[in-house]
């Protein structure tokens, strides 16, 4: 990689130069890319809708199997099930979160 491309990639804060062809995108916002000439595992990638605050679990199933070439399908040509539910993001560590309760006695009490 010359000192340009290195010096252009650095200030993009993405280590790389260039991100290839758009591909789709979910309703999440999320944006997805392939570049064919990079090598094979290394080649599709994801552009988050909010690049300050996220996560993995901010893609949606369909869009995980094609990062991980689990298919060469996109999900923009595969339709849903009617028994398929939307996809959620992870909850944890968010006042959404899920918090089970006991209803066991404590074993000693004071």
């Amino acid at each position: 990689m010359s000192i340009v491309k290195t010096i252009r990639a650095v200030l993009e804060g993405t280590g790389r130069f260039g991100r290839g062809v758009l591909v789709g995108a979910d309703q999440f916002g999320n944006r997805y890319y392939e570049d064919n000439t990079k090598i094979f595992s290394a080649n599709r990638e994801v552009e988050f809708a909010d690049n300050k605050n996220f996560n993995a679990s901010q893609v949606p199933g369909e869009w995980h199997r094609w990062l991980t070439y689990a298919t060469d399908t996109r999900p923009l040509e595969v339709s849903r099930y009617k028994w398929q539910i939307p996809h959620e993001e992870n909850q944890t560590a968010t006042e959404n979160q899920y918090v089970p309760y006991s209803t066991v006695k404590p074993k000693v009490q004071a």
